[in-house]
This record gives structure tokens, C-alpha cells and sequence, in this order.
């Protein structure tokens, strides 16, 4: 016997979140599923469901109000047939529970009479048994749906290797007055009206049964204080993060659920596509990591504030070509020993991004154990930088280092340090970025070796390069790598105008030490002493710009600025 293992294709589905205010903030309306149906069984939900063909029906758009397929499409970012979503979230809103956004004539949204309810009860009746369509409905009752009253608000896809799989848009709307909801008792035994944390906290007592994207999707709405901030929210043009969650291992064992935004994400997505939820979501010094074909992970030891959870050093090779490390890391022997046992063949080559003491300082030491030729640029005559790096091999700036069987470009990246590289595995788009993009915290940039113009030129450079995957010197894989490099970028601006600003609130010259209380005032004050060698690179860089002056120690904005 034979059984189909061809993954489920995510079908198109709506849902729509309905909103009310209440004294203490908003209220949503959930349904409860019976324990008949195959998808969300017993589970509290919003009301929605599958697109179906007739929300695409040719006479849909002139039903619709305020909104037509080329807008919808735009907004959800896909070419055609946007509207459907639209349609198949009031649909099912009606089909589910008996409430209707719709239109009978002029701009307020329908409320029922008794006996235009008992009407309405009977043809959704007639529609959940495929006698009668959404669109004959609105025909006969000469009603237009309230498009223009919903906001596209979230996107979800159920996670790989689930038997029925759904691509969600979520709405939300104000919910129609002078209309009572009722449950199908088909797919629908119950109802509830209730705050966001609320729904969460009966979650966590057990009386509500919560799907994993529901529970998120609460927790979104929970700060909202009134639908009409909730929908002026949602109507902002700005992209929507595809919610695609993914399986994870914890530390004691247990599988947990990730999602855009948790550190091991993008990683567990990339080496376990199938969902089978056999990947570690945390880093474990020591244990090799396979991130790639002929691609390894060997972490350090040395975890902390500065390093995360330890520096990651990276093998790349087989035993015929021999294998190349990138950033051997700092000098413990049982890194070193983790490494060559790791290490799939005789290492060769040892490359260090940059100079730091948390990178290269076991460059001398695995050499002498292997005999293997170290490249990279020597270090600045600064405290801070390892001396004891003596490249065999100095890299220059795309220059492609033929080693391990593979094709490594040097990409010269300063701004953390003068010497930092980057080294483009071009074979598989991955970049290892050393110090030059982290992971999870900003990378400090401390003069004056560290040089702040320099480090957002650095940046810019990478928007030209074709990668899929950044693998930084510390943390765990990133995908996106242009949306990092332009977040960084933002937040590197941000805090420029927080500088200027705390130069212009000083309003006299004033040293690093008062101007970090101002500038970095969202920064705990135990991590100041850190953050002032950023801010003395800001204050460089508008210094070289003529828009800040220097007086001994003090520092204030030009006249000019």
C-alpha cells in the first residue's frame, strides 16, 4: 500500500475579525467549531473560511462598495483577485454566524427587522446547502457588500506537513449593530463576545480551546483601546509579514512554535522546509550545525553580553578538498579540539572576518595544530584588536579565494572594525557576516578604529549582492537580508536624530557622558558605557559632515546645522 506524500498546498482563505467597543476597551466576536469538522476542531475562532468559486463571480465587483479588484489586489500584494479575500470574509461572516456587513441603500450598514432577519436566516440556510450563492443573496435582496467597511490587517499560513493547510488574509470591521449573531450548528455550536486578554487568559485556564495564529492574533489586538484606532491602524499602507510558522526544538526537549521575529526562525525554516520539527531553536556551544550542503556551525564557548551566545566559527569543505574555517574565535582549547573533530576532512585555510578578541586569536593556535594558510587583513594598531593575527594571505576587496572546493568573495565591509570582511559562499548565496550584521542587538562602532560613515557605506554595499542567507559571527541564520541591511539603516538614522536632538536639548556643549543620558535614554543605564562609543561615532560622523563641533571635550552643534 502507497500513500500520497506530496505536501498540502495552502488553499486562499478569508477571515474577518469583528470588533465593538466597550467601556474597558474593545470586544471581538469568536465562534466555537464542533468537534465534526477537520480544521480547528472545538476550537474558538473568527469567522471565515476557504475562498470559494463564486467570490469570484463575474458580477461580483458591481456588489462591492468602496473597493474593486485592481485596489484589493494591490493591497494584498498579488496580482489579480484580490477582491475575492474581501468578499469570501463577509461571506463566510454571514454564512458562520448570521451577521451580514452589507448595504441595503445609502451609507449604514444593515440592521434587521424581525422579519427581514427570519428572510435573511432562511436564505443563508438555502446558501450553506448550495441552493442559493452569496451573490443570488445580494441580488434578491438588492444588497451591496460593505468592502469599504473591513481592513486587511494580518497574513497567516498554516505551517508545512499539515494535512489542510489555509494562506489566510485577517481582517477586521466594526461589527454591525441591530444585528444578533447565531450559530450554524453545522460547522458552529457557539458564540462569544469577549476582550482580547481576556480570550487569552480563559485560554490559559482551559475553558478556551485557541489555535496558535488565533492566540497571536489576540495578543495584537489586546493594546487597542477602540475599533476606530484598531481600523485606522490596519488601514495604514505598510507591508504585511506573511505569518508562516514553523517547529522548533527547545533546550529540555519540547517542540515549541516560531514565528517572524524569533531569533532561531528564519534558520529552522531554511533547514527543515518540510516541518518535521527536528531542528533546534537554541545554540548549544559545541555541537556542529549543518546550515548548508558542506556548510558546519561550530559555536564557542564564551557567551555574554557583547557575544551572545558565543562566537560562531564555520566549517566549509569535505575530506577530498579539505575545509576552511571562518573565525576560529578566541583561544579555548575545547573550541578548538569541537572544531577539528567537527571539521569533515583536514582543515587548510582559516579565515577571520576582522580582528576582534572574539574572533581571530585561535588563528595561531589552529594553524599550529594543523599547518593550515591563514588569510585575512591584518590588524589595526589598536588595544583592542588581535595582535597575534599574521595573515599568510592579505584579502582584498572582491577578491575570490578558490579553497575547500568552493568559491569564497571577499567583500570589505569596515565601519566595526577597519578590517572586517565579508565572505560571499556565492555557490549558495550565503554571506558570513562576521561583526558587520548581528544578530538581535545593534553592532557597536567604536572610534577610532570604528568609523560610523563608513559602516553605513558598508552597508549600502550589500544591497547589491545577490543573498538569500546572512550567517553572523554571532546568533543563529538570518534570511532577508535586504530588509536587515534597511532596518539597520533606519534605526542607524533614527538614533542620529536622537543625537542631534540631545545636542539641541543640551543647549551648551556638554561631554559624551551627559549626552548619553539624553541620547540613549531608551538604553538601560548599565549598557551607557557601551552605547557611548556609538554615540561618539555619531558625533564623528556629524563632526565630518561640519554639522557638530568638538572643544576639547565637549561637544555642540555647528552654527551651520
Amino acid at each position: 500500500m502507497t500513500t500520497n506524500s506530496t505536501p498540502a498546498v495552502p488553499r486562499p482563505a478569508a477571515t474577518v475579525i469583528l470588533a465593538r467597543n466597550v467601556s474597558d476597551g474593545i470586544e471581538v466576536f469568536m465562534m466555537e467549531r464542533t468537534t465534526a469538522v477537520e480544521f480547528a476542531k472545538g476550537m474558538h475562532v473568527f469567522p471565515g473560511g476557504a475562498l470559494d468559486r463564486t467570490d469570484h463571480h463575474p458580477d461580483i465587483a458591481s456588489l462591492c462598495v468602496g473597493l474593486d479588484d485592481r485596489v484589493a489586489s494591490q493591497t494584498l500584494g498579488i496580482e489579480q483577485g484580490g477582491l475575492a479575500y474581501w468578499v469570501a470574509a463577509i461571506r463566510e461572516c454571514f454564512e458562520e454566524s448570521g451577521l451580514l456587513l452589507g448595504y441595503r441603500e445609502g451609507d449604514q450598514l444593515l440592521e434587521l427587522a424581525a422579519d427581514e432577519a427570519d428572510r435573511l436566516s432562511a436564505l443563508r440556510q438555502d446558501m450553506a446547502q448550495n441552493k442559493l450563492s452569496f451573490v443570488d443573496i445580494l441580488l434578491r435582496e438588492r444588497l451591496k457588500a460593505a468592502t469599504d467597511r473591513i481592513a486587511y490587517y494580518s497574513h497567516w499560513v498554516t505551517q508545512a506537513g499539515r494535512p489542510r493547510r489555509y494562506d489566510t488574509r485577517f481582517f477586521v470591521a466594526q461589527a454591525p449593530e441591530g444585528q444578533i449573531a447565531l450559530e450554524d450548528n453545522h460547522e458552529t455550536v457557539g458564540q462569544i463576545w469577549v476582550r482580547p486578554d481576556q480570550a487569552i487568559d480563559l485560554h490559559r485556564s482551559g475553558t478556551l480551546n485557541l489555535m496558535f495564529p488565533t492566540i497571536k492574533t489576540l495578543e495584537s489586538l489586546a493594546p487597542f483601546k477602540h475599533v476606530e484606532e484598531l481600523l485606522e491602524y490596519a488601514r495604514k499602507p505598510r507591508p504585511k509579514q506573511v505569518m508562516a510558522p514553523v517547529t522548533g526544538i527547545t533546550r529540555t526537549g519540547e517542540s515549541h512554535t516560531l514565528i517572524p521575529g524569533d531569533f532561531a526562525y528564519a534558520e529552522v525554516k531554511k533547514l527543515d522546509p518540510e516541518n518535521k520539527g527536528d531542528c533546534f531553536s537554541f545554540i548549544e556551544p559545541g555541537r556542529p550545525v549543518e546550515i548548508g550542503p558542506g556548510v558546519l556551525r561550530v559555536t564557542a564557548a564564551n557567551p555574554g553580553m557583547m557575544t551572545g551566545p558565543g562566537t560562531n566559527s564555520y566549517l566549509i569543505g569535505n575530506a577530498d578538498e579539505g575545509v576552511a574555517v571562518i573565525d576560529p574565535g578566541p583561544v579555548l582549547e575545547g573550541h578548538l579540539d569541537n572544531l577539528i573533530a567537527a571539521a569533515p576532512g583536514p582543515i587548510r585555510w582559516i579565515l577571520c572576518t576582522h580582528t576582534h578578541l572574539d574572533h581571530s586569536p585561535a588563528a595561531a593556535v589552529l594553524k599550529e595544530k594543523t599547518g593550515a594558510t591563514v588569510l585575512g587583513m591584518a590588524p589595526p594598531d589598536f588595544p583592542n584588536q588581535d595582535q597575534t593575527f599574521k595573515p599568510d594571505h592579505v584579502v582584498s576587496h572582491h577578491e575570490r579565494l578558490e579553497i575547500a572546493g568552493t568559491v569564497l568573495r571577499v567583500i570589505h565591509t569596515p565601519g566595526h572594525a577597519s578590517n572586517q570582511v565579508c565572505f560571499l559562499l556565492e555557490s549558495q548565496n550565503l554571506l558570513f557576516t562576521g561583526d558587520h550584521i548581528m544578530q538581535g542587538s545593534t553592532v557597536v562602532i567604536s572610534p577610532p578604529d570604528g568609523d560610523m560613515i563608513e559602516y553605513l557605506d558598508s552597508l549600502r554595499l550589500l544591497l547589491d549582492e545577490t543573498i538569500d542567507h546572512l550567517a553572523p559571527g554571532h546568533g543563529f541564520l538570518m534570511d532577508n537580508p535586504a530588509e536587515n541591511v534597511e532596518r539597520i539603516l533606519i534605526h542607524r538614522q533614527e538614533r542620529e536624530n536622537k543625537v542631534v536632538a540631545a545636542l539641541k536639548k543640551a543647549g551648551q556643549p556638554a561631554n559624551i557622558e551627559s549626552l548619553v543620558k539624553l541620547a540613549y535614554n531608551d538604553t538601560p543605564e548599565r549598557l551607557h558605557v557601551v552605547a557611548q562609543k556609538s554615540l561618539l561615532a555619531h558625533l564623528e560622523k556629524l563632526r565630518k559632515e561640519a554639522r557638530a563641533v568638538l572643544n576639547g571635550d565637549l561637544w555642540s552643534l555647528s552654527a551651520t546645522a
